[in-house]
């Protein structure tokens, strides 16, 4: 199922989160409904690969989920509802804002009025695809203000800027003649009681711009992953003799391909069992402290179709010593030797394998 909302709750250390959903023509007495990333759920943001806490709280987010798995195992629960009709499907394969959507689907936002008033004001859009298939997309009212902010180039301007230059009045209305642009989106209350009217975050106004953002969210999510590891879904385990064995994995997709180059065919690596938030499993002071260790056998890219949250990407490992946590069926978390080894926060690994320990209890805060 495919839904949308306003970001209003983020545990990213359990990739949770809460989505405000649009239901019919009102958002603003809709109850945050929660969901879960599914291990091999991914997470788009500005057109790149991104982690829960790289996105704003505030931010609208388009999803794609599932019904919830065994209770047992999942993260959140459903909370079903008479008045509000909140969505089943909670455990998502796929949360996008609103700039990922448009370059995933070949969209742009079309500007075709504005009206302004003491710097802030409506404008007049429609959404529609690049290749002009759709004459008759419907024209939404979206808000702006003096927070929105704007990018042309290499220059990241303000409201104030684009009406000292004279591309917008500082008073009234103007056509803007369907000039094509991304958007990002974002909620707040309107002061003319309107239930639902979406607010413009950012506004990129050429390809230049565009670019740009991809590349620096990119950079940011290459680098978090490089120090926690790729994650990826147990294949088969072949066991040998006095605790060593030969492990394949598949790569979840979704990743920058540069990370998926960094696995090549003999080179040293290490791989760690992980819980399906993610999460390190063993380790007393992070995911290297009882990882296996050994070299790549091979790196293969399989045929055929890849089912969406998957990258294709078998890697083949031989291992030192093979750990209850790296069975078939299981989530791992694998790091070739030229990445860094780094300890990382203690949130974000368990020190264990027990279902009780996935999130924090009270246990957790001293007593005085």
């Amino acid at each position: 199922m495919a839904y949308r909302g306003e970001l209003v709750f983020v545990d990213h250390v359990t990739r949770r989160g809460s989505l405000r959903v649009q239901f019919k023509s009102e958002l603003f007495r809709s109850p945050p409904t929660p969901f879960a990333m599914l291990p091999y759920g991914m997470v788009r943001y500005h057109g790149a690969p991104a982690d829960l806490k790289d996105i704003p709280l505030g931010t609208v987010m388009n999803i794609r989920a599932f019904l919830p798995p065994d209770p047992k195992s999942s993260s959140v629960a459903t909370f079903p509802s008479a008045y509000h009709p909140i969505p089943l499907e909670n455990h998502a394969i796929l949360l996008e804002d609103e700039p990922s959507l448009c370059l995933r689907e070949g969209k742009t936002w079309k500007l075709k009025e504005i009206d302004l008033q003491n710097n802030q004001g409506s404008v007049i859009a429609t959404l529609e695809s690049k290749n002009g298939a759709d004459a008759k997309a419907e024209e939404q009212k979206l808000t702006v203000d003096s927070t929105t902010r704007f990018w042309r180039g290499r220059e990241s301007l303000k409201l104030a800027d684009i009406i000292t230059e004279g591309t917008w009045p500082a008073t009234g209305k103007k056509s803007l003649g369907g000039q094509s642009v991304l958007l990002g989106l974002t909620w707040k209350p309107c002061p003319d009681g309107i239930f639902v009217r979406y607010h413009i975050s950012d506004v990129w106004l050429d390809d230049t711009a565009t670019q740009r953002s991809i590349q620096s969210q990119t950079e940011v999510h290459k680098a978090l992953m490089r120090s926690r590891w790729m994650p990826a879904w147990v294949n088969a385990v072949e066991y040998g003799k006095f605790g060593n064995a030969t492990v394949t994995v598949t790569l979840f997709g979704g990743m920058d391909p540069s990370l998926y180059a960094d696995f090549k065919k003999g080179g040293p690596a290490m791989i760690n069992a992980a819980e399906n938030t993610l999460k390190h499993s063993y380790g007393a002071y992070g995911p290297a402290h009882m990882a296996s260790k050994g070299s790549i056998l091979d790196v293969i890219k399989t045929d055929g179709e890849t089912p969406f949250g998957s990258s294709g990407i078998q890697v083949r490992m031989e291992t030192d010593l093979i750990i209850e946590g790296i069975r078939p069926g299981r989530v791992v978390r694998i790091r070739p030797s030229e990445w860094p080894n780094v300890y990382i926060p203690r949130e974000e690994y368990l020190n264990g394998s027990q279902l009780e320990d996935r999130f924090p209890s009270p246990a957790i805060f001293p007593k005085y």
